[in-house]
C-alpha cells in the first residue's frame, strides 16, 4: 500500500468468509472461515474481527461490510461499529471486488472493472453477479450487466443448473419446450411447474450472475442436473472446454455475441447451439463427447470474447487504458486467459489479483480500501450528516 490511509476493518460477506485489517503498513487478513451458514463459522468471524481489532496499531476509523442486511457479518459490523463509535460503511460487493484489485496493486488511476461472480446484492436489490464497472477513488458506476435470467425457485436455482437451463429457454422465448425437454430428467410434474413458475414469473427474481450463465450452459448440454458443491457445473464445463482446446485451434466462438449495443449484453445467442445439442439423438458415444467438449469450448470463447469487446468499448469510449478483473468467475482459466489475451490484443493493461483470491475470500480487502478511499474524501471535503449513506457515491 503505497499511501497511508485511515485504518478500516472489513468483515467481507458470507461465502469463504475472512475479515481483513487495512493498516498503513498494509492488509492483515484473518484465518479463512468458510462459509457463514453455521454457529462456528460465525463464531470464528467474530473472535478473528476482534483480534484485529486489538491488535491494531490505533483505533479503526470504520467497519467495511456488505450490502446484504442479512449476513451475520453485517450484523457483525453494525454492532462492532456502534461499539467503538465509528460509522459503519457498505460496500457493494462487484465495487469490492475490483477494489481488491486496486488496493493489492495500488492502483490510484480510473479502471474499467469486469466482475463476473455468482452473486452479490446491487445497489437496486437485485441479485448481480456480471457486472461493467467504472471505478476511481471517488467511486463508482455501473455501466453495464449480463442480460439477466430469472432464478425459478429463487436460491434453489443456484444449485440445481437445470432450472437455469430452463430460465435460459425462458429468455428465448421457448418456455413452452421446458416441460416435454426436462421430465425425463427431473419428472413430469416439476419440470411442468417450473415452466409455469417462469410463465407467470411467479418465485423468479432476476440475476446478472455470471455464474447462472455458466450453470445454464452446463445444464443445456446436460452436465449437470444439481450441484453437490459450488460451481461443480461451471468447473464441468470449463474442464471440456480445456480438453477441446487442448487438442485444437480456437479458430472462433460457434455463435457470436453484439457486444457494441445498448443496453444488457446479451448472451442468449450462445446458448441456442448448446441446447440444440441437449437434444440430439443417433449420436455415438465418442462423437457425442467431443461434440459436448467443443460445444462447452463454443460457449468460453464466446462469453471470453463478448465480455472483452464489451470491456474494450467501455475503456476506449472513457479515456480509460486499464482493466481490472474481479469476482470468483475469474477461477475459471480458460475465460481468464482469453479475456486477457483479448484485451491485451486491444492494447488495455489487464490486472487481475495475484497475492490474494479473486473471490470471496479476498473481498475484504476491497471493502476496507473502498471504505477508507471514501472516508479519506469526506475528511477532506466537507463532513458528511450519514457516512454510512454518503461515503461511497455510485450511479
Amino acid at each position: 500500500m503505497p499511501e497511508r490511509l485511515p485504518q478500516v476493518l472489513a468483515v467481507g460477506a458470507w461465502l469463504k468468509n475472512a475479515a481483513c485489517r487495512l493498516d498503513a503498513d498494509g492488509p492483515r487478513f484473518s484465518a479463512l472461515h468458510g462459509d457463514l451458514g453455521t454457529p462456528d463459522a460465525c463464531a470464528a468471524l467474530e473472535a478473528s474481527a476482534e483480534a484485529l481489532l486489538a491488535g491494531a496499531p490505533r483505533p479503526v476509523a470504520a467497519i467495511a461490510h456488505d450490502l446484504h442486511p442479512d449476513f451475520f457479518s453485517t450484523r457483525l459490523a453494525l454492532r462492532l461499529a456502534e461499539r467503538l463509535g465509528v460509522p459503519a460503511i457498505g460496500v457493494q460487493h462487484h465495487h469490492a471486488h475490483i477494489e481488491a484489485v486496486r488496493a493489492e496493486q495500488g492502483l490510484r488511476e480510473p479502471v474499467i472493472g469486469l466482475a463476473l461472480d455468482g452473486v452479490g446484492l446491487g445497489t437496486d436489490g437485485q441479485a448481480w453477479g456480471g457486472e461493467l464497472l467504472r471505478v476511481d477513488d471517488r467511486g463508482w458506476q455501473r455501466l453495464g450487466h449480463l442480460w439477466p435470467l430469472a432464478l425459478p425457485g429463487g436460491d434453489t436455482a443456484a444449485r440445481e443448473p437445470w432450472r437455469m437451463a430452463a430460465a435460459g429457454l425462458h429468455a428465448l422465448g421457448r418456455g413452452d419446450e421446458i416441460g416435454e425437454r426436462f421430465a425425463p430428467v427431473v419428472g413430469a410434474t416439476l419440470a411442468r411447474g417450473v415452466q409455469q413458475m417462469l410463465a407467470r414469473g411467479l418465485n423468479c427474481p432476476p440475476t446478472s450472475s455470471t455464474g447462472r450463465w455458466f450453470d445454464a450452459a452446463a445444464g443445456a448440454l446436460g452436465l449437470s442436473v444439481r450441484q453437490a458443491d459450488e460451481a461443480e457445473a461451471a468447473i464441468a464445463l470449463e474442464r471440456r472446454a480445456a480438453r477441446w482446446l487442448a487438442a485444437n485451434d480456437p479458430a472462433g466462438p460457434a455463435e457470436s455475441v453484439d457486444a457494441r449495443a445498448d443496453g444488457p449484453l446479451d448472451l442468449r445467442p450462445l446458448l441456442r447451439p448448446l441446447l440444440r445439442l441437449g437434444t440430439q439423438t443417433g449420436i455415438q458415444p465418442a462423437a457425442r463427447e467431443h461434440a459436448l467438449d467443443e460445444a462447452a469450448a463454443a460457449f468460453h470463447l464466446g462469453l471470453a470474447d463478448a465480455l472483452a469487446t464489451w470491456a474494450t468499448t467501455a475503456a476506449r469510449r472513457l479515456g480509460i487504458a486499464t482493466v481490472c478483473l474481479g469476482g470468483g468467475c475469474f477461477f475459471n482459466r480458460v475465460l481468464t486467459a482469453r479475456i486477457t489475451q483479448r484485451l491485451e490484443q486491444a492494447g488495455l493493461q489487464v490486472r487481475r489479483p495475484l497475492r490474494h483470491s479473486a473471490g470471496d475470500a479476498g473481498l475484504a480487502l476491497g471493502q476496507a480500501w473502498a471504505a477508507a478511499l471514501a472516508l479519506r474524501a469526506a475528511a477532506a471535503a466537507t463532513s458528511s450528516p450519514d457516512l454510512c449513506r454518503d461515503l461511497l457515491p455510485c450511479a
